[in-house]
């Protein structure tokens, strides 16, 4: 699942209006972190954003698919689906649609998600167990 610099590039450049959005590669993939949490992702150029169950069905309503890494087992999903086309092509809307998966991040993150932030680091004040 190659990422074309292009098209990482052009998420980037939507996606500017949020401020400190840096991106990492991992995985033949790329992370996209908002202040260090990750929100997304991009694999074989389409961007996913990361959902639960207060932006879920905002997806499914719109056809949207699950990100599935593994295509040997097409029935394992993560909680990120695509993002759907008019959103990336309007920057606004799409920094809309982000901001609902940074909350997402967030409140993963203080229920002591296991990808917290970037590298792996712990919000403050949170220990390992």
């Amino acid at each position: 699942m190659t990422v074309g610099k292009e098209y990482a590039q052009y998420v980037l450049e939507q996606l500017a209006g949020l401020g400190h959005v840096t991106s990492r590669r991992m995985f033949g993939g790329v992370g996209l972190y908002f202040d260090g949490f990750f929100f997304g992702l991009i694999a074989g150029d389409v961007l996913y954003f990361k959902v639960d169950d207060s932006n879920r069905a905002d997806y499914q309503a719109r056809g949207m698919r699950a990100f599935r890494p593994y295509a040997d087992k097409p029935d394992v999903s993560m909680a990120y689906f695509e993002v759907p086309p008019h959103a990336l092509e309007d920057g606004e809307e799409l920094i809309a649609w982000a901001r609902k998966s940074i909350a997402v991040a967030l409140a993963s993150a203080k229920d002591g998600g296991r990808i917290a932030r970037a590298g792996g680091r712990r919000p403050r004040g949170r220990s390992k167990r």
